[in-house]
Parts: C-alpha cells; structure tokens; sequence
C-alpha cells in the first residue's frame, strides 16, 4: 500500500493511499462470494447461481460494497502506520480506481496538544443575587402593563388574585423568588464566563477547523431556527445569517477551544464521566469549587 501525507498547516495533513490490485480484488472477491451465496436468480436454487451470471447482475453493487468496506479499513491502517491522530472522521474524496488498484484522498485535522496552566484557584468574582423591593414593583408594573392591564390600577390583594394569588404579599414572595433564582442564573453564567476566559488566557492551543466547521453549522441552525419563530422569512434569515457568520464562527471558535482545555483538564484530573453525564459540565464545577472567590463590591 502506498501512502503519501502532506502538511496544509499546523493540524490538517492530506494523505494520499493507493490500494494494489491485488489487496482490491482479494476484497472484491470477498464481497461477491457473500453475494453469490445469498443471490436468488432466475432458474437457480438460491446461492447455486454461477458467479459470472451474478457479477454480470450485481458487478456494480459489489465494487460499491467492497469500496465501502476496503477505504475505512486501509484507512485506518495508514493513520497508524503514519502515527497520526485524527481528532475527527476525514473528509474522503478523488475515489478512483486505477488499473484496478484503488487511489483516494483522505483529508482530516490532527488532535492538537493542549498546555493548560494554573487552572486551579483561578480568581472569580461573585456577583451578589440580592432582589430589592424596587425589583419586585417594576417586575410587577411590567407583568401587569403585559396583560393589557389598566397603567393607573393599584398593585393589590385585588389585582393578586386575578392572577391566583391569596394576597399581593403571597405574589410578590412569589415574584422575588423567582427574580432571585434568575439571578442566580446570570451569576452562574457570568461565573462560567470568568472562568473560560481565564483558561482560554492561560492555555496554548491550535484549533482544528474541521471542528470549528462542525460547531459554526450547529450555532447556524439554532440561530436560523430561532428566527423562524419570530416569523421572519427565509430570505431575510439567510441575510441575517450572512451578516453574522463571522461572529458565530468566532463563537463557535471559542466552544471549540474551551471543549479541548476543559477534556484536557478531565484527562490530567483523571475526571470521568457516566453515559447520562456532561464531562465538560463536570470539570466545569470542579473548576469552579477550585476557584478563588471574590465578593462583588
């Protein structure tokens, strides 16, 4: 088998195989045997056919299968006989066959090496989860002004129960819990933030595309679908989109980036993860315990 691999930058290599006939025909033969004891033809017992008639029929099909077969398989053994790692499928294309050997081309991106420093005890700041009683009465207003209510009316044990409630006290206990947890939210996040940053800082990586590619069509998708619930036209979403591929593919950049620092951590933490569970999440909190916190002022 020949083999043939080119560098086009720091992670994405071109390799190049070229199958001998006689390894493409041991593999054809494979597949047609398995055919002609299977196929069912016309004034034959099934599996009693002569090969010659069932290649005749199923010639086509048979090289489709036995390519099928033979590139995963040839291609697996030239990325460990080059002592390459792949860090995701190759793209496969130039699929030809050439007086009977096969020749096809194998395009991939490298798992980079990730360093990552002083993650450990990275400083955080806390931001306070604290819901005013000015908090409450403007969530209120808004709540009340959204249900087509009149501007004037009072906040009252009244306008309470419309909505079920007992009294106006039960509904705003109800409302500052609920502005408390989604502050707790945004603080989570924004903690989250914090810490991606510093790693991302503290970390030195190349980025393969190929994964970048993968993540910017996923960010596309969610960003177009939430469009179209707005109502808006394909047209004007395809617009939309084009005006912000570079920042989703910056973004999707970022995923990428953190995804690697973060398995690279589970790797040197020896952090596992079960079937059901988020291994990223997973480090992301024991980051996060590990962190060194400050209390906003």
């Amino acid at each position: 088998m020949k083999i043939t691999v080119k560098k086009l930058d720091a992670l994405r290599r071109e390799m190049h195989i070229e199958v001998p006939q006689e390894r493409v025909k041991g593999k054809f033969d494979e597949v047609m045997g398995d055919i002609v004891r299977h196929a069912a033809m016309k004034g034959f017992r099934p599996g009693k056919a002569p090969r010659a008639l069932v290649e005749a029929a199923h010639g086509k099909t048979a090289r489709e299968e036995m390519m099928k077969k033979l590139i995963p398989e040839v291609y697996h053994e030239g990325i460990t006989q080059e002592k390459l790692d792949p860090v995701d499928f190759p793209g496969i294309d130039q699929v030809e066959m050439k007086e009977g050997a096969l020749c096809f081309r194998a395009t991939f991106d490298l798992r980079p090496v990730v360093e990552v420093k002083n993650y450990k005890g990275i400083a955080l700041t806390r931001k306070k989860a604290d819901v005013s009683d000015d908090d409450v009465t403007k969530s209120l207003e808004f709540f009340k002004k959204g249900r087509g209510g009149d501007a004037n009316a009072p906040l009252d044990d009244a306008f309470a129960k419309t909505i079920g409630f007992p009294a106006l006290e039960d509904l705003k206990k109800a409302v500052r819990q609920n502005l408390e947890q989604e502050k707790e939210r945004q603080n989570h996040y924004d903690a989250e933030t914090q810490l991606v940053d510093a790693l991302i800082a503290a970390s030195k990586l190349d980025v393969p595309q190929s994964l970048v590619d993968r993540q910017l069509e996923g960010r596309m998708e969610e960003f177009s679908r939430r469009l179209k619930t707005y109502g808006m036209k394909d047209e004007d979403i395809a617009k939309k989109a084009e005006a912000s591929a570079k920042e989703l593919r910056t973004a999707a950049e970022k995923d990428v980036r953190t995804f690697l620092i973060l398995h690279k951590i589970a790797e040197l933490e020896k952090i596992d993860a079960a079937a059901n569970e988020n291994l990223s999440a997973k480090v992301m909190d024991f980051l996060l315990k590990e962190a060194k916190w400050e209390e906003a002022k």
